[in-house]
């Protein structure tokens, strides 16, 4: 605590979007927080997308492409729509290097997943392929999971699951594309998906668009004997509040 005092001293901490000073490490200034797009009113419980309204704690709402699609998984949460403050943090954290945004989030997606964790719950990231965590250097969906698992409490199983061949970026695919570009791309991990099985799984990933990459990691998850499987994501693409 001393030495945190003395560092915070010599470099006091800055809000992550603006570099403004704040009380804390890790932190958003007021201003920025007010301008980062938290999803906290009504939202979809199975894929997360805000929905307009108003959120009610007896009632499941589902947007209406969760009502045409079936999803592998049973629920889903997100932290803020990928717009404005919201996407920034996110690029940074996947393009920049700003590992902190994920020590950040960790709180934030540990808050939105509280009502889908159980005793038997297991954090597992989405996985990269070998040669683009080589690019990239690390894997910011793992970097999530660990801050998520952290502020929980929570075990995480980093490597649970594999990326068996690369995949094409996703970005300005179309629905369909994705799901198929996503087919057969991610299994249990030959050695280390073993501590998926009988776990009530919560998947993690930076950004959910069409739940292409959701749904294809929840199927290995299945494939691996979990018992159940929810996902968040710290950003939605999809319909702002």
């Amino acid at each position: 605590m001393i030495l945190q005092t003395a560092l915070h001293a010599i470099f006091p901490p800055e809000c992550l979007c603006c570099g403004a000073l704040v009380d804390q490490d890790y932190a958003i200034c007021a201003g920025c927080w007010a301008e980062t797009p938290f999803i906290s009113g009504a939202a979809c419980d199975s894929c997360g997308v805000p929905l307009p309204g108003t959120a009610s704690e007896t009632e499941c709402l589902h947007c209406d492409t969760c009502l045409q699609i079936a999803r592998p998984w049973d629920r889903g949460r997100a932290v803020f729509h990928y717009s404005g403050q919201g996407r920034a943090l996110v690029l940074g954290l996947k393009h920049a290097d700003r590992a902190e945004v994920a020590r950040a989030a960790g709180p934030w997606m540990a808050a939105k997943a509280a009502d889908l964790i159980t005793d038997r719950s297991l954090v597992v990231p989405i996985p990269l392929h070998r040669w683009r965590l080589l690019r990239r250097r690390f894997n910011q969906s793992a970097l999530l999971a660990h801050a998520l698992a952290r502020a929980a409490g929570i075990p995480v199983a980093p490597m649970a699951l594999f990326r068996r061949r690369t995949t094409i970026s996703q970005d300005g695919l179309g629905r369909e594309a994705r799901f198929q570009n996503l087919q057969d791309a991610i299994i249990p991990h030959p050695r280390h998906g073993v501590a998926l099985g009988g776990r009530d799984v919560i998947l993690v990933d930076d950004v959910m668009t069409s739940g292409a990459t959701f749904s294809a990691a929840t199927e290995a998850c299945f494939a691996a004997g979990a018992g159940n499987v929810c996902v968040i994501a710290l950003a939605r693409v999809g319909q702002a509040a």
